[in-house]
């Protein structure tokens, strides 16, 4: 199918060329990203026709640059060979212990080398890798680990990781947990330190046939997703999957002189792309465990760095800091990422001087990947009448029903699509025939059912839902809009409206919890807001107020934890008892415009203070 759509768009290229930019000016944009696309492509198809995936490529580039350096961690140098022998040890270890090709590991790790020599050490013995998110609470850990199948967790050093491991153990019945940055005389009984067995391991590669049974469709990893249907799911990837995303540098095109920065986290999707764009090309990777904005430019001038990843949020915070003489004394010659708004693009980009910017829109669970390859403020990607010619089944934009977060039909029952600029359409994208009747997420097939539109078209065709609205220009540029759905984004995170109220809702007070984002001028995504019912004769006092936040600050992610509270007179429910949304949602947070009491979460009082109009021109200034 690869080399089908690869080569029959390169040959329906040329000869159309001439007229359609004579039409459409923005061909020769066109032309590039299928160019990128294209020699990408080839080289995908033929790593999956040799068996050839991401731990065949870091072990090549161990073989051909073993003394080059591959990770700067907090001013040490770890070169490929030094990753390797640790990431052997690790395999090793691991396989002492008895795990085996299929089996499943939950990493709970910060972002480190560990990190990254335990992903590729159990990659050597074939062991499937659940990414764990760092930041998530002892129930949702276990949840987490519960969910991937894992035989083990693994925690990574730091007392914090620690002790939500061992608060979420009695909760995780059947499953070992491992720790690394300390001994076993320092744990409970039941705990083991796999630093003592990594001390003792030998540092000598496993051979390759060992995972003779992994292939193209067997999971490499699984990466958590909030997605629509409540808590964290494991998206599956597989090692085809993995490897496309080690191509996304190819838009940038990276090479083994490239010192890329990476301040997202390891275990976020987004960082895959760096760090897997790394093991491929021989890069250079400078990590950081968490991102700073009064140290970014310092370590980027410091280390020479030529490549940056970005969310919207990061390049917001970056702008925020002093101007300084040295802000444009660097050699970033490009930045990826995803989340940069249009109003600040072109800020951002003078004020640093950065010659390119690759904005792209992609999901962790999705099957596509649009780019911005034009330097274009804003936009996300392209879908021209040139690109949808050359797809056999082009992605689209259709209408959309915002409270069901599905497509709208017409009288035949297929969906509309969307033809006019400015227009917000839903996007979808294509699931090829052999691609089909396979999980999205593991263990979860309802939520795989629910991403799936058939008969979108033609009978018998299926549609992935993204579940994003995004609108096209005069000139074909796509641009993100919103989320619609269960979902809505905050502080670089996909934040589940589900999983939030069944939080809140625990409670004794809190009868019901409607959970949904608002739009706060001055700030990216949505902030979390909570309209309550509470139970009868019950009043939001000071000290319900105080448990609430308190609730929130040990229940939730930071992310994760409304902003804003809204104390409901009465239920706003649908005729089926089914929560409305779309009219709260547009009141917002303004005091003067509702009659409900409102209610602003106070960090320097560590409590939610009344809302009111003296309060309101102050939460508009304030930094969430």
């Amino acid at each position: 199918m690869y080399k089908k759509i690869l080569y029959g768009a390169a040959g329906a290229a040329g000869a159309s060329v001439v007229a359609w930019r004579t039409m459409f000016p923005w061909i020769g944009d066109d032309l590039i990203m299928m160019k990128l696309g294209s020699k990408a492509l080839k080289k995908q198809v033929e790593d999956i026709e040799k068996g050839i995936f991401l731990v065949n490529r870091f072990e090549d580039q161990v073989h051909k640059n073993p003394d080059k350096v591959f990770i700067i961690y907090d001013d040490n140098l770890f070169t490929f060979k030094t990753m390797d022998e640790q990431a052997n040890r690790v395999a090793n270890a691991a396989k002492s212990l008895g795990l085996r090709v299929g089996d499943t590991v939950a990493l709970f790790c910060s972002n480190s080398p560990e990190f990254i020599w335990t992903f590729l050490g159990l990659q050597k013995i074939g062991v499937i890798v659940a990414m764990v998110n760092t930041s998530i609470h002892a129930k949702a850990l276990a949840h987490s680990v519960i969910a991937s199948g894992a035989s083990v967790l693994m925690v990574g050093a730091g007392d914090d990781l620690k002790n939500t491991a061992i608060e979420a153990a009695d909760d995780m019945e059947n499953v070992k947990i491992w720790l690394q940055g300390c001994s076993s005389s320092q744990l409970p009984a039941n705990f083991l330190s796999f630093d003592d067995l990594m001390y003792r391991a030998l540092p000598v590669p496993i051979d390759k046939s060992y995972r003779s049974e992994v292939d193209a469709m067997t999971t490499c990893c699984y990466i958590y997703t909030s997605g629509t249907t409540g808590l964290p799911k494991p998206v599956i990837l597989s090692n085809a999957k993995a490897s496309r995303i080690s191509f996304h540098l190819e838009i940038l095109e990276v090479n083994e002189s490239d010192t890329i920065y990476l301040t997202l986290p390891l275990y976020h999707s987004a960082a895959c792309i760096s760090l897997y764009g790394a093991m491929r090309t021989g890069a250079t990777v400078v990590l950081r465990k968490k991102f700073s904005a009064s140290h970014f430019w310092q370590d980027v001038r410091k280390y020479n760095v030529t490549i940056f990843q970005y969310i919207g949020e990061l390049c917001r915070y970056l702008l925020a800091q002093k101007p300084s003489e040295l802000d444009r004394k660097h050699k970033v010659r490009a930045i990826i990422g995803n989340g940069l708004r249009k109003d600040i693009w072109t800020e951002f980009q003078t004020r640093y001087g950065i010659p390119f910017i690759c904005e792209f829109f992609a999901a962790t669970d999705g099957n596509t990947l649009l780019f911005n390859a034009s330097n274009k403020p804003g936009a996300i990607g392209r879908l021209s009448p040139f690109m949808r010619r050359l797809e056999p089944n082009p992605r689209r934009l259709v209408k959309y029903d915002y409270n069901t977060a599905e497509p709208v039909r017409d009288k035949n029952g297929r969906c509309i699509e969307v033809d006019r600029p400015g227009e917000a359409g839903l996007f979808i994208s294509f699931i090829p025939p052999e691609a089909r009747n396979k999980p999205i997420y593991r263990a979860a097939a309802e939520a795989t059912a629910k991403k799936i539109i058939r008969n979108a078209f033609v009978d018998g065709d299926e549609y992935y839902n993204y579940g994003d609205l995004l609108y096209r220009d005069k000139d074909y540029f796509l641009y993100f809009n919103d989320r619609i759905g269960d979902t809505f984004r905050w502080k670089g995170e996909n934040v589940s409206t589900t999983e939030v109220a069944n939080i809140l809702t625990n409670v004794d007070f809190i009868q019901d919890a409607n959970v949904y984002g608002v739009s706060v001028p001055g700030q990216d995504g949505r902030a979390g807001m909570a309209a309550l019912t509470l139970t009868k004769d019950t009043n939001l006092s000071p000290e319900k107020l105080k448990k609430i936040y308190d609730y929130c600050e040990k229940e939730l992610p930071r992310y994760a934890r409304p902003i804003f509270l809204r104390n409901l007179e009465e239920d706003i429910l649908t005729v089926t008892f089914k929560q409305k949304k779309n009219n709260i949602v547009k009141e917002g947070f303004n005091p003067m415009e509702i009659k409900d009491r409102l209610y602003f979460r106070d960090e320097q009082s560590r409590t939610y203070i009344p809302l009111t109009a003296d309060v309101y021109p102050k939460v508009l200034k304030a930094k969430l």
